[in-house]
């Protein structure tokens, strides 16, 4: 994402280059980017086109009105059940691991962004 720190209609830009593990998504797959205020609320949320390997490139203005301070930006796929670590819901793609299990993380990423007044 850049950049990090911005004021508010600013223009912040967030990527990922196309994924290696063939993830399918389709040809009309969709990014959705949201941005959270330092109190966890959701006060920005689009989706934008993306690749069936993954890949994006969004563009937006850091919305009117969000306070200085802690913000976080969030980009993934709208829909997709993130949380898997049993291997067993991946969407069509199974990469092996020393034991078989295909893992995901149920982690959340959140790419911190600093707004200044």
């Amino acid at each position: 994402m850049q950049p990090t720190t911005a004021r508010p209609g600013e223009t912040i830009t967030v990527s990922a280059p196309d994924a290696t593990c063939n993830p399918s998504y389709g040809m009309d797959a969709r990014i959705e980017v949201s941005v959270t205020d330092a109190a966890g609320t959701e006060v920005f949320k689009k989706t934008g086109p993306m690749t069936n390997d993954g890949g994006f490139t969004f563009t937006f203005k850091v919305p009117a009105g969000l306070k200085p301070g802690k913000a976080g930006v969030t980009a993934m796929p709208p829909g997709l059940d993130w949380c898997d670590d049993t291997g067993k819901n991946n969407r069509l793609s199974r990469q092996k691991t020393g034991d078989g299990i295909a893992r995901t993380s149920c982690v959340i990423p959140v790419a911190p962004l600093t707004i200044r007044p």
